[in-house]
């Protein structure tokens, strides 16, 4: 959440930060519901204190003493109402955007920051991953769709070795780097998916185990962020960093008809996520590292791709700021988002209540994160490696981490 004291020191700085996120409104609601809340307060407190009469009170006294509970009991009642309104628009207030986001609302709103590498040229038309796949039934969705629904699939056979090789490949590098790897749990309380900021405002693509009022996570950033929920980290461990391995689960509710081929998005998948909590002062420089660290694992899966920097209105609600990289698919002919890393400053740290001791006291946290890997970079590779006959030669580093030299040769026509 926002540090409500010091947006009503600097309102305006914060109402054009929020405004361009779309939540000039609600923070402007915000700001009414507290200013209620403030000016109720006193006469509560007044009448608590005249309440505490010292001695025995006389006849009259205990008249007004009952004249003063009911109106307390009234005015406790209107507060505890203005309080609870207080907090759910808080809860709605998203992180206000770093300056250097790019204005605008949309992913053609982002700017380019660099372009890595070049297109392969094919002398023939490249087929994207499912075309690839499907001889040797790699990938089945029309199995998992009988199974599961629309938007799983099955991984079978190489590809599932090649998957596997991915995950193990960025681990292995980030260890290196001196993240410690973690295997979370995918069931959360409602107070980690709060916590992280995917509630409220991103409810709808969340799935909710109702019996157990439990939610299945769509990151592991999830768990990661609530490893230390409420915790005061000693300042002389900071950074510290992990790499959490796990399956996600998300409902993509907006995207009705988009990328229902293959498995660019789907409502299950794995990742390697990366997660760090800092010093306020080391949020910026820490948040240009894991962009580098991901930049290092696209350039040993040999992608072309770009860096974006995404505008201030496509943020998450506790992003401030976040870069993608997208992978160039010939097989779309276009580049696609592979991996992300936001910086959420101490929006997370806030509602998590985690915090460490600086010389003058308490402070929050700041907490980043970024995917290292997920299945995306795979399709990747198969587009940029396929060869006329469909085979891929995968890179060295997936090979040297179990998957095969490269994946099969389209069987002849009979």
């Amino acid at each position: 959440m926002i540090d409500l004291r010091a947006a009503r020191a600097d309102v305006e700085a914060y109402r054009a930060a929020l405004a361009r996120k779309g939540a000039g409104a609600v923070f402007d609601e915000l700001l009414a519901a507290d200013a209620a809340v403030r000016a109720l307060q006193p006469r509560v407190e007044e009448l608590r204190s005249r309440r505490k009469l010292k001695g025995k009170p006389t006849p009259e006294q205990l008249e007004e003493l009952e004249r003063w509970k009911r109106e307390l009991e009234r005015l406790e009642a209107e507060l505890g109402a203005l309080e609870t309104r207080r907090g759910e628009l808080l809860a709605r207030v998203p992180n206000p955007p770093d300056p250097l986001a790019p204005d605008g609302f949309s992913e053609e709103d982002a700017v380019v920051v660099r372009e890595v590498g070049t297109p392969p040229a094919f002398d023939f038309e490249p087929r994207d991953h499912l075309d690839l796949a499907s001889p040797f039934g790699w990938i089945d969705a029309e199995r998992a769709v009988r199974l599961s629904g629309s938007r799983f699939v099955y991984r079978v056979g190489d590809l599932a070795l090649a998957e596997l090789a991915l995950y193990r490949f960025a681990l292995d590098r980030l260890v290196a780097k001196g993240f410690v790897p973690v295997l979370p749990p995918v069931l959360v309380r409602e107070e980690a998916m709060y916590g992280t900021g995917f509630l409220p405002t991103d409810e709808v693509n969340i799935y909710r185990i109702e019996r157990d009022a439990l939610y299945l996570a769509g990151t592991s950033e999830v768990a990661l962020a609530g490893l230390h929920m409420t915790e005061t980290l000693p300042a002389d461990e900071l950074p510290l960093r992990y790499a959490g391995f796990s399956t996600n689960f998300r409902r993509e509710a907006g995207a009705a008809g988009k990328d229902t081929r293959g498995m660019f998005r789907l409502h299950q998948f794995d990742k390697v996520e990366m997660f760090v909590y800092c010093a306020a002062e080391a949020s910026r420089e820490e948040h240009e590292r894991l962009l580098a660290l991901e930049e290092e694992l696209v350039d040993e899966l040999e992608l072309p791709y770009r860096v974006v920097n995404v505008a201030a209105g496509d943020l998450g609600a506790s992003a401030a700021k976040k870069y993608d990289i997208e992978a160039w698919f010939p097989g779309q002919g276009r580049y696609r988002e592979i991996t992300s890393t936001s910086n959420t400053t101490d929006y997370q740290a806030r509602r998590l209540r985690i915090r460490t001791r600086v010389d003058d006291g308490l402070r929050h946290v700041h907490t980043l994160n970024g995917t290292a890997v997920t299945a995306r970079a795979l399709l990747a590779v198969l587009e940029n490696f396929q060869d006329d006959d469909g085979s891929v030669a995968l890179p060295a580093v997936l090979v040297e981490f179990g998957a095969p030299a490269r994946l099969g040769v389209v069987p002849a026509p009979a």
